[in-house]
């Protein structure tokens, strides 16, 4: 027994061994096998394939670029994430059943939300989609039926679905759709994320703060969006698109990196003002095109700008930068450079004066002409002062003419000791010439120096000054004769952390001596006290600037006018400088009457920004209503009003049912009888519109409503023949 028990224990052990030299021998084949797919060729090529299917790899991860605000945190520029629509047609779990199964009602929503493509044109796009994967699924096959190994050459294994990107939430109204609503392995549906930009404030400032490329990777196209795209765009990351456990995930390989945010030192409240008195006398005037600029004072930061060209539609919009790059002559606004120059190099004093007559003057067979020239009247001689108060051209010309004649350089050397000859870079990019002064300079031979140059220099022709120049001169003599360069850019933000801070380069710390400062600063001040731009004139607080005429030229000739007028405020104690110029105004070109009273209206409405008004200082709004509006209408109605309201009113006669209201003082209202003919059409302006329409409808015409308040317009005027049944429009504000 115990032999045989013996026995079994060894014939048992004999079969653990087979089996262990078995298992070892598998063993051996599984790791010489893995390591054949490892470490040869073949290997090499089957991981392709698998990563191929599993894994996309390098996939771009955009930044997100920088916004733009303004100097208080206002949005002027962000970008928003938007989405192209796709579907992979060779997703794992899609199915053909039932992707034919709600291809048409899919179809139909994709069209009712995104009309871009019509339904049949959806499902058109989908099922050839569906059909390319069949193609090549099938001549995968052939290649194996034939041991043919070359891999079949696919087309990109996604398919743009919608044309236009998507916003987040027209993304979460797709995945509702039918068949899309599944998950992405089985819709096969991706969202290929891309950032783009946006403006909270429409088009404010649009120039200034520039646009960038359709395709967002290309980055600023103008404006501070080009000068700092570097700092703006950030770092682009990489990932990866990995299929884990039979869903598609993104493995962040290096994140990215957004980019800067940049405050700038536009005011909201201030740009507003200033597009918008810039654009009514724009649209008053027809004129072609204007530029407006307000700076601080002391900072330099420009609070507001507007450029706006016209439109092939008439309209007014922001086109070229023209407070940078618009090359014209500047004109009068010139002169008050010739007078800080001439001062300085003591050429002239405060009393000498000078010959001017009727207004004409010839110097080597050209005629230097004073605007009043035409009505022949004598002035005699004017004073320095009280040439700049006149703008006086001939002025002007006789003094440069005394103490340069002999020796231009000296002239032109003291407009570069001023500063304005000095290239300057902006935060608004520009190219060639544009944005630098072009003032000529004797024997230079790419600036062609005339008989005639000097004295016509003097007054603001023969040179090339853009609005930004003039604006930084004014602003030094505002600012005490320190000339600071006008900026924009003022912050750099990362994280919400102030990163870089800038502030105004100074171009000269000293324009000029103090004495001619303060002569320059009183004859700034009587130009609009006396001279030509009374009409600046403001009752809340002192102006003190100079206006500009000067004709355009154009083809070796001149057409049309640029008016300008530049200037700071209060004159007392200068808060900020502007300038306003505008180009080829239609009527007689005034630089007082119209870029004037553009400056005028950004100063005081900026000023009341900023200041609380004494009570003596308000003045009464001669429009203000001391009485309450009571609408025509119905008598009755309103007799009960001005009864309860305590207000006079004459008597009217007791047949009396429609009248219309006015009031002769503060206390006493007229009621006058408004007689009705039932075959005419009525006035109702004035009245409510539950007056209105019961007298309308009444008289048998049907009656269309627009807007609330009380009726300001009627389609079909009083006293025209009545049409029953005819419907007549009435408007309400």
């Amino acid at each position: 027994m115990a032999k045989k028990e013996k026995k079994n224990n060894k014939l048992i052990m004999a079969r653990y061994g087979v089996v262990v030299v078995f298992m070892l021998l598998f063993s051996v084949m599984i790791l010489f096998s893995a390591a054949k797919i490892i470490f040869t060729p073949e290997g090499k090529k089957w991981k392709e394939v698998g990563e191929q299917k599993n894994v996309i790899k390098d996939r771009v991860i955009l930044p997100k670029r920088g916004n733009i605000y303004t100097y208080d945190g206002k949005l002027l520029a962000t970008s928003e994430p938007l989405y192209g629509i796709y579907m992979d047609f060779w997703a794992d779990g899609i199915n053909q059943d039932t992707l034919m199964k709600y291809v048409g009602e899919l179809s139909k929503s994709l069209s009712k939300s995104f009309p871009s493509r019509t339904a049949s044109q959806y499902k058109n796009v989908i099922l050839k989609g569906w059909s390319q994967r069949e193609k090549e699924e099938a001549q995968i096959k052939e290649n194996e039926i034939q041991g043919n190994k070359e891999p079949v050459k696919k087309r990109s294994r996604y398919v743009r679905i919608i044309k236009e990107d998507i916003s987040y939430l027209e993304l979460k109204k797709i995945r509702t759709f039918p068949f899309l609503n599944q998950r992405s392995n089985r819709s096969g549906l991706i969202a290929e994320e891309r950032n783009a930009r946006n403006r909270p404030f429409g088009n404010l400032a649009s120039r200034t703060v520039g646009t960038v490329y359709k395709d967002l990777e290309k980055g600023g196209a103008s404006g501070i969006e080009l000068k700092f795209d570097s700092i703006l765009v950030g770092e682009p990351g990489v990932k990866n698109r990995q299929k884990i456990e039979g869903k598609w995930m993104d493995i962040v390989v290096k994140p990215s990196v957004d980019g800067y945010d940049i405050v700038t030192t536009l005011d909201a409240d201030i740009q507003d003002i200033t597009e918008r008195s810039l654009r009514s006398m724009l649209e008053e005037t027809e004129a072609e095109s204007g530029t407006a600029i307000i700076m601080e004072v002391e900072t330099g930061e420009i609070k507001g700008i507007a450029n706006l060209d016209r439109m092939n539609n008439g309209r007014y919009a922001e086109g070229n930068p023209n407070a940078f790059s618009y090359m014209n002559e500047p004109g009068s606004t010139f002169k008050t450079v010739t007078a800080m120059v001439a001062l300085d190099d003591e050429v002239v004093t405060p009393a000498d004066s000078f010959h001017v007559g009727t207004g004409m003057f010839q110097y080597n067979g050209r005629w230097v002409l004073d605007h009043y020239w035409r009505r022949g009247q004598d002035r005699g001689y004017l004073t320095l002062k009280e040439g700049i108060e006149v703008s006086s051209n001939i002025v002007m010309s006789k003094i440069v003419l005394k103490g340069y004649n002999d020796n231009p350089k000296k002239y032109v050397d003291g407009i570069d000791r001023i500063g304005l000859r000095k290239p300057l870079k902006w935060d608004v990019p520009l190219s060639g010439i544009e944005g630098t002064s072009v003032i000529r300079y004797p024997n230079d031979k790419n600036n062609y120096w005339s008989k005639t140059t000097l004295p016509w220099m003097s007054f603001g022709y023969e040179s090339k000054v853009p609005p930004i120049y003039m604006l930084m001169f004014y602003n030094g003599i505002a600012n005490n004769g320190k000339m600071i360069k006008p900026f924009i850019a003022k912050q750099f933000l990362k994280n919400g952390t102030v990163e870089k801070e800038m502030t105004a380069e100074v171009v000269n710390p000293k324009m000029c001596k103090d004495t001619t400062l303060t002569l320059i600063k009183d004859m700034l001040e009587s130009v609009v006290i006396n001279g030509t731009a009374k009409v600046v004139a403001s009752d809340y607080f002192p102006i003190a600037g100079k206006t500009g005429t000067a004709m355009i030229a154009s083809g070796g000739g001149y057409s049309g006018y640029f008016v300008s007028f530049c200037g700071y405020f209060p004159a007392d104690k200068p808060k900020y400088t502007c300038f306003v110029g505008i180009r080829k105004p239609k009527g007689i070109p005034s630089g007082g009457g119209m870029a004037g009273m553009v400056f005028k209206n950004i100063a005081e409405r900026t000023y009341i920004l900023n200041e609380q008004l004494s009570p003596e200082k308000c003045v009464l709004d001669s429009a203000l209503l001391k009485m309450p509006l009571i609408k025509n209408g119905v008598w009755k109605q309103n007799q009960t009003v001005l009864n309860t309201l305590g207000f006079e009113y004459p008597n009217i006669d007791d047949d009396t049912q429609w009248v219309k209201m006015n009031h002769s003082n503060s206390t006493k209202y007229i009621a006058s009888n408004v007689k009705v003919d039932k075959n005419v059409v009525p006035n109702v302006i004035g009245m409510g519109a539950r007056d209105a329409l019961y007298l309308l409808e009444k008289l048998g015409l049907r009656v269309n409503l627009i807007g609330s308040g009380k009726v300001v317009s009627q389609s079909f005027n009083p006293g025209q023949k009545i049409v029953k049944g005819t419907t007549i429009s009435i408007t309400l504000q």
